[in-house]
């Protein structure tokens, strides 16, 4: 393996492993505020305990986003540096608004959340998390702008002054509206209510059985509690992915306008039709890449529609556009330093059609698995049931990782069917004027293969080790389910008083009153 190659697999290796935990941070943490502000309206022992062991799984796993997700901005400095230089311009302003404006905000009002509990008023404290959670999202959307933006490049023009390529912005307002940035937005977020959805049916539903065989009476708030998680997550999911669906028709689109050979690649279509047919499953040699000779069981017209909207459009074949951007962009990569091995070698413009063709299929068979499991759960709790099934419940929990497979199959869907580009030309900019950037010169100058091993070795043990805590941790506080601790919205602070509304109810005679708010926070 190159140096390109390695460094690819790094890259690739930690940011899947850190959008893992970013769908949970948003989607959750959204739950987790409606369920903190039912709470402050209504004043219901079960949205109090709701907001405490849903906000326990969501502290776990926002900790360990944090740590994963800063070395995302390190491996830009260590492999990457000539991308970095290529597109600072764009990413300086855009991460560091996401740093100071977003980043800081949340992990600020999450502090004041977290610690807040007893001693602040409960609207103000409700507020916090308001915060923290928009703070969320608010990076999220940084982050997805800066990433559009390689995907579709507006605001800048290519500056060659200092005998480098880089891009230089002139509109800043551009890279925050870009159109594939706002649909990239809105299906991620979509997308995040489906994984904490998902995650509230499994461990609701498990939890739910688990009393019943076990005789528990369903008058008690705590069968209340995990009846309403279900219902609240079935709910959630259903409607994420019935959004799901629009927001990715509106990717889709934009996609067949901006990126037409990524279009074509997820549907293994060699060659131009019209109008084009949807492939459901294919046959054919594409872990070699090879567009030929696909046979593929279809549905007519529907790739037509997905593309423009309409039942009769044409839809470019790869090996059309292959040549079409062979003759744009070069046959060859330049004869330059900056190529590193893939100097003077042929460009192959379709990226890797397995991952692309049964990566866009993942993503869309996730989706609908965690849409069923969510349609049997309000099913099987309709009326006040309680499910017994020993399939249904278990098999609703093993769903828990439909969505976050299915996201990671988009994210991977959507960088690696851009390749050969790291940053992909902008079809709406005249040729002259294109800014666009190959994954083959991105890679830092000098850095050998054995130096990328060693980082990517060390990350990957790294990774593996979190992984170990978190998943440990959520399945060690999801089988413990609600404590004493979750009873009273003022837990005592080392044994000491705490700050109490009027309107709060009593702490009730077997409260612990040495509950330390430590123990929420983790």
């Amino acid at each position: 393996m190159d140096v390109l190659e390695i460094a690819r697999w790094q890259f690739g290796i930690t940011t899947v492993y850190h959008f893992l935990m970013v769908p949970l941070t948003i989607g959750l943490g959204l739950l987790v505020a409606v369920m903190h502000t039912m709470w402050v309206r209504t004043g219901k022992a079960e949205w109090l305990r709701m907001t405490r062991f849903w906000g326990r799984i969501y502290l776990i796993n926002f900790v360990l986003g944090v740590a994963t997700g800063l070395v995302q901005e390190f491996q830009f400095g260590l492999a990457w540096s000539s991308y970095s230089r290529f597109v600072g311009d764009v990413f300086g302003s855009v991460l560091a608004l996401e740093a100071l404006l977003a980043f800081f905000l949340e992990s600020t009002f999450l502090g004041l959340w977290i610690f807040g509990w007893g001693r602040i008023p409960k609207k103000l404290h409700l507020a916090a998390l308001w915060a923290a959670v928009v703070g969320s999202i608010i990076s999220a959307y940084f982050i997805i702008a800066a990433n559009s933006w390689m995907q579709h490049p507006v605001g800048v023009v290519l500056d060659t002054s200092s005998g480098e390529p880089r891009a230089r912005q002139v509109d800043f307002l551009a890279v925050l509206t870009n159109n594939t940035a706002l649909a990239a937005f809105s299906h991620a977020i979509v997308a995040s209510l489906m994984v904490a959805g998902g995650l509230l049916v499994g461990i609701g539903l498990w939890h739910l059985r688990k009393r019943s065989l076990a005789g528990r009476p369903t008058t008690e708030v705590d069968h209340q509690v995990w009846r309403r998680s279900v219902r609240v997550g079935g709910y959630v999911s259903l409607a994420a992915f019935m959004l799901v669906a629009l927001t990715g028709d509106w990717q889709g689109k934009l996609m067949f306008q901006q990126q037409p050979l990524k279009m074509s690649s997820a549907e293994a279509l060699c060659t131009t039709e019209a109008p084009a047919s949807f492939s459901i499953f294919a046959l054919s040699k594409l872990g070699s890449n090879e567009c030929d000779d696909v046979r593929s069981f279809t549905v007519p017209y529907v790739l037509s529609f997905l593309a423009n909207g309409d039942f009769s459009s044409p839809v470019p074949g790869v090996n059309d556009l292959q040549e079409q951007y062979a003759e744009a962009y070069g046959a060859t990569y330049p004869d330059d330093p900056s190529f590193g091995d893939k100097a003077g070698e042929p460009i192959d413009y379709a990226p890797v059609l397995a991952v692309t063709y049964w990566g866009f299929r993942l993503m869309i068979g996730m989706g609908a698995v965690s849409a069923g499991v969510a349609a049997y759960a309000l099913w099987a709790t309709r009326r006040g049931r309680v499910p017994t099934s020993r399939i249904g419940v278990y098999g609703s929990l093993l769903a828990v990782g439909a969505p976050f497979v299915g996201n990671a199959a988009g994210w991977i869907f959507t960088e690696m069917g851009r390749q050969p580009f790291v940053v992909y030309p902008n079809p709406d900019v005249p040729r002259a004027d294109q800014v666009y950037f190959f994954t083959a010169q991105a890679v830092s100058p000098g850095i050998s293969a054995t130096e990328v091993w060693t980082s990517l070795i060390s990350l990957a043990v790294l990774y593996g080790v979190l992984a170990v805590v978190e998943f440990g941790l959520i399945v060690r506080f999801a089988r413990q389910g609600v404590t004493d601790g979750d009873t009273t919205p003022t837990p005592g602070i080392g044994g000491g008083s705490t700050h109490r509304d009027d309107d709060d109810p009593p702490p009730r005679a077997d409260d612990d009153a040495s509950d330390d708010v430590l123990q929420f926070a983790y």
